[in-house]
């Protein structure tokens, strides 16, 4: 979808009025970055799409205000919507893959 940013199942039933999930973003552009060192063929799509996911991540509705949101850094995580549990939240390890893909990207554009 829009930005890169998926939405919290694949096969969610109102698509395209689910919720998105910030989490599963953060994954997939740390995971893209890192394949694309392994890839020759593929190492500039993986990056772009990447870079696509990050950007839509550092704005609203997905970065939270400085010190706002617990000091969580993103917000709009989906933790299980089945269960009705943490959906449009922060989750930690939404925070983690995000700086893990923010300090690929980094030391990426620095070779």
């Amino acid at each position: 979808p829009k930005g890169k940013i998926p939405y919290w199942d694949f096969n969610a039933p109102n698509i395209p009025l689910e919720e998105r999930d910030a989490s599963a973003a953060a994954v997939v552009a740390s995971a893209l970055l890192e394949l694309q060192k392994y890839s020759k063929k593929s190492s500039d799509s993986f990056k772009d799409a990447a870079e696509e996911i990050l950007i839509s991540l550092a704005k609203k509705p997905y970065k939270s205000d400085l010190g706002g949101n617990n000091n969580f850094i993103l917000t709009q995580s989906v933790s299980s919507k089945i269960l009705n549990k943490e959906v449009n939240k922060p989750l930690i390890y939404a925070d983690y893959y995000y700086l893990e893909a923010l300090l690929r990207y980094h030391d990426l554009e620095k070779k």
